[in-house]
């Protein structure tokens, strides 16, 4: 793991090594809350024009004008406001909007951690080409040495059922292959659907009665939580032993310094139920 962590480090500043800017970038568009997260952290915030919809943090970054959500991107917006770097999301932006400025000639950043190690990568990319180098050193490497010491903490504890509520209507969950399993990795969780057919499959009320988790986690949305009502089946260990808990999904969901916060939470969560 260890070293598949510096290779994707080093990917990583390759990437942002050949893109070339003549100079830092000042003039940015960050086209995701993750992003936005990272610039700020590394001391880049303030050369963010603009961004897209749901960036609410720090809280600063509230006042930046949003261009784009689920719908796409607003490429004249980003025509004239002419950056130097735009810092796209490649699972998040539509990819034909990726294309477009590509082929506009802008100079275009993918930022898009697959694993928690990754988030430590992009950090140091984005800290290269916004010439917020040492700060995104430091941010990277203390964000791996306190996500080294929640594995080393948590490797040994005894494995906890659990069932991660994504959401409540349609009932779906996570998988193996999915950035919330990573998380419950590191706490010694038992995924009871790790080993489902798709990252994020649609599942019965009746097979999670079936899986019998010792712990039940959910967003703090309100839909999530009221969506199903897990009184009704006393029978599973989580409902009786009232181990279902909610956590802040932002801190879980985003690829951000901040998702240790979430896996301290998570883990915090499982240690209730051992």
């Amino acid at each position: 793991m260890r070293f598949l962590s510096r290779v994707s480090l080093l990917l990583v500043a390759i990437g942002a090594a050949n893109m070339a800017l003549a100079a830092p970038a000042k003039r940015v568009i960050a086209l995701s809350p993750h992003s936005v997260e990272m610039l700020y952290a590394i001391g880049a915030g303030e050369s963010i024009l603009a961004t897209t919809a749901h960036t609410d943090f720090p809280p600063a970054a509230l006042s930046i004008p949003q261009i784009g959500g689920n719908n796409g991107i607003l490429i004249e917006r980003v025509l004239e406001l002419n950056p130097d770097l735009v810092v796209v999301w490649g699972s998040g932006n539509k990819a034909e909007d990726i294309t477009r400025l590509k082929s506009l000639g802008f100079k275009v950043f993918n930022s898009d951690p697959k694993s928690l190690d990754g988030v430590a990568a992009d950090v140091k990319a984005l800290g290269e080409l916004t010439g917020h180098t040492d700060e995104a050193n430091k941010v990277a490497d203390d964000y791996l040495v306190e996500l080294a010491t929640l594995r080393r903490r948590n490797a040994t504890k005894a494995d906890v059922k659990v069932f991660y509520q994504l959401w409540s209507t349609p009932l779906m969950t996570v998988s193996k292959h999915s950035w919330i399993q990573q998380i419950i990795d590191v706490c010694h969780g038992d995924n009871v659907y790790v080993d489902a057919a798709s990252d994020y499959p649609q599942v019965s009320v009746e097979s999670v009665l079936l899986k019998m988790p010792e712990v039940i986690l959910q967003s703090q949305d309100k839909g999530n939580i009221l969506g199903v009502d897990w009184s009704q089946w006393q029978e599973i260990p989580a409902v009786n032993n009232k181990h279902i808990y909610q956590l802040n999904a932002d801190l879980l969901h985003r690829a951000t310094p901040r998702a240790l916060l979430g896996v301290s939470a998570l883990c915090e969560a499982l240690d209730k139920a051992r």
